[in-house]
């Protein structure tokens, strides 16, 4: 297949690199210059494990192209995917105005195909509302008279594992109206799904277009039931990881996306979250569930704020109660192996603590750059996670990044002033903790307070 990828964001990338893994023939577009020319060059912009090593690949063996030129390869393209970003609204909507955009650029360059070409699918790659295929659909038809059908295809990548999640997904959807436009896509994901043993959904698009929405908010759902159990499970002594394991073995429910942590963030399930609230609205039907669920994870994303302030007994009104105290944070991306740090917990838990006149030394993996474009030197940079320990009066974790669980706590013991954790993560086991003389805070355990 002949394919046009057109933006390179995370989603973009990501399917370029992997169509074209799978032996297809991709040219990428992009309005930016200079971010064409780093990518020409190899260069990821973002953080995604994997990604570099087939952009590398594929640009050498000449499967994959980058180009800020939209007509480049329209007249011989199969299909064309658009993967341009749909930011939130004031009103919580999904921002169209790129998508939009896209569709009548596609329009005028179809002039360059054949008036006799079979059609060109254009697929809607971005995540999008229910009735964007037929938005897409008219503004395409405006500016050309050439054959063409728009497609839902919606992406179900989880940052972090999202070349894998592509290579070998679980499920492709695909919302489309004829035969034709289900043998392209078929041909796309066929090498896919043949590794994966994944299943071929085919649909109308407004189905596509909902299935996105409606398996964001019931993951995020999951995410917030836990972490409402595990804030009662303090309450009543229980512990929640016993809670979890039994009835993650309900096959009714299943053992995924049942772990306590600081809140869900990242570029996906808050927005998706609101403009599924504002269709909802819109056509007289209020997600009840889905507005619980916003507002559980908006008072979740402060847990460990709460717990220090409880801790150090800092009450409210205090002018500056926290002056004179540093914190070591692990962790600044909203989840590990990526370095998005949109929604992060953690500038949130920044924000409370310095506005409450603590220093904050800071480090994470991947996201510490992102960081200091978003706030500067609102806090301190730690170039190793022990490094960030040294004469902190506490340790915070915010990201469940593998080396911090593996770190040595008797190293990072005597970096600190005393031996004191707030783990969002739940890194640790508790008695561990205790044998070892820590007073240890996690979610949804028992605290441990050392003598």
């Amino acid at each position: 297949m002949q394919v046009l990828v057109i933006g390179s964001g995370y989603v973009g990338l990501v399917a370029a690199a992997c169509f074209a893994e799978a032996g297809h023939r991709i040219l990428g577009v992009d309005v930016d210059a200079a971010k064409v020319a780093t990518l020409s060059r190899g260069e990821s912009p973002i953080f995604e494990p994997g990604l570099d090593d087939l952009l590398t690949k594929h640009l050498a063996s000449g499967a994959l192209r980058f180009t800020t030129d939209l007509k480049a390869g329209i007249a011989e393209a199969d299909a064309a995917f658009i993967c341009v970003g749909t930011p939130q609204s004031e009103d919580g909507s999904a921002d169209m105005k790129y998508v939009l955009a896209v569709a009548g650029q596609l329009g005028d360059a179809m002039a360059l195909r054949a008036k006799d070409a079979k059609a060109l699918i254009v697929v809607d790659k971005s995540t999008v509302p229910v009735g964007t295929a037929a938005r897409v659909h008219a503004e395409i038809a405006v500016h050309t008279d050439r054959a063409f059908e728009v497609v839902s295809n919606p992406e179900f990548l989880r940052e972090g594992s999202a070349i894998g999640d592509f290579l070998e997904p679980d499920r492709v959807v695909v919302g489309c109206r004829s035969d034709h436009a289900e043998t392209i896509m078929k041909a796309l994901y066929q090498p896919f799904l043949d590794r994966s043993g994944g299943k071929w959904f085919r649909m109308d698009p407004p189905s596509a277009e909902l299935t996105k929405y409606a398996a964001n908010a019931m993951l995020a759902l999951r995410i917030s039931f836990i972490n409402e159990v595990a804030n009662l499970a303090e309450d009543v002594g229980a512990d929640i990881d016993h809670v979890k394991a039994a009835i993650g073995a309900d096959h009714r429910i299943g053992p995924a996306f049942l772990n306590p942590g600081p809140g869900f963030g990242g570029s996906c399930f808050p927005k998706d979250l609101q403009a599924l609230l504002k269709v909802g609205r819109e056509h007289g039907h209020p997600m009840m569930t889905l507005a619980t669920t916003v507002e559980a994870n908006r008072h979740q994303k402060q847990v460990l704020l709460r717990k220090v302030r409880e801790h150090f007994r800092i009450k409210a009104g205090v002018p500056s109660p926290m002056k004179g105290l540093r914190f070591a944070l692990w962790g600044l991306a909203f989840k590990a192996n990526t370095d998005d740090i949109r929604e992060s917990m953690a500038l949130e838990l920044i924000e409370g603590l310095v506005n409450l006149g603590a220093e904050v030394v800071v480090h994470d993996f991947a996201a510490m750059e992102a960081v200091r474009a978003r706030i500067g030197d609102k806090v301190r940079y730690a170039e190793s996670p022990l490094a960030a320990c040294e004469g902190a009066d506490a340790l915070l974790i915010a990201t469940e990044w593998a080396q911090y669980r593996e770190a040595d706590l008797e190293a990072v013991a005597k970096a600190l002033k005393v031996r004191r954790i707030f783990d969002g993560r739940n890194l640790f086991r508790p008695e561990a903790m205790e044998a070892q003389g820590w007073t240890y805070h996690s979610l949804g355990r028992r605290a441990v307070e050392s003598a």
